[in-house]
């Protein structure tokens, strides 16, 4: 599943078609695709992990899921969920969600929870981790109200900056480790992106996929842990366990 900084390379690499009509469109999506049709992209937006194409009076969301995929200017096997063509260019999104919003994106979305954006707001963050004092440290960085883009891979990497066990409560960790989990997560996303952009993001991973622990030399424990149940890897030496 792409994460918000993915989604943000998306959203650069398909400014060609600011501005631009749509011409024809195609796609398995259950969804009435073909009202775009003639109609002109006004701008491209992301929130999280949500890649959304305005037009006038609607927009439309795609979640690229666990093994979506999308191509610009080309095409792969099978059909696409949709297929957007313009008078010079195409853009194909596959086995992804495609919905409509209908309303103002402002009344859907709250942009200041979106690590990646200019209006990330830390501290509504910290407030957000602390009221909920029972929620596992594994959990609270894929809670997308907190901590919109985020995923897995930045999960396992930002417990694994700060030596935290993935299996602490918000309500166990000290105040100064909340403030660090909330500033290395928007810290750590935009190395990511750097990364991915330089194509070098997996050369950087720390604990992620990882089977031994750089620093202490001891095997890294790979688990399926919290309510999200998403593969999880961590040290259990040198990420601290408190309460």
């Amino acid at each position: 599943m792409p994460e918000g900084p993915s989604i943000v390379i998306l959203k650069e690499l398909v400014q060609e078609f600011e501005g631009k009509k749509v011409l024809q469109v195609s796609g398995n999506s259950k969804e009435d695709i073909d009202r775009v049709v003639n109609k002109k992209i006004l701008s491209f937006k992301s929130w999280g992990k949500h890649f959304l194409i305005c037009f006038k009076g609607f927009t439309i969301k795609i979640h690229f899921l666990l093994f979506g995929s999308y191509r610009i200017n080309e095409q792969k096997d099978g059909t696409p969920r949709l297929s957007l063509k313009f008078k010079a260019g195409e853009l194909n999104f596959y086995a992804c969600s495609v919905k409509f919003i209908e309303e103002d994106l402002d009344e859907v979305y709250e942009w200041s929870a979106d690590i990646m954006s200019p209006d990330w707001d830390a501290k509504a963050a910290v407030k957000k981790l602390k009221s909920k004092p029972d929620m596992l440290a594994c959990d609270a960085l894929l809670d997308q109200d907190i901590f919109s883009g985020s995923g897995n891979i930045i999960k396992n990497e930002v417990l694994y900056r700060l030596h935290i066990h993935p299996l602490n409560t918000m309500g166990t960790l000290p105040p100064k480790k909340i403030k660090l989990l909330t500033d290395e997560t928007r810290k750590y996303a935009f190395d990511f992106l750097k990364w991915k952009k330089a194509y070098e993001l997996k050369k950087h991973w720390k604990a992620h996929t990882k089977r031994t622990c750089e620093r202490c030399e001891l095997p890294i424990i790979k688990e399926h842990l919290g309510k999200t149940n998403r593969r999880t890897f961590y040290c259990p030496n040198c990420q601290v366990l408190y309460g």
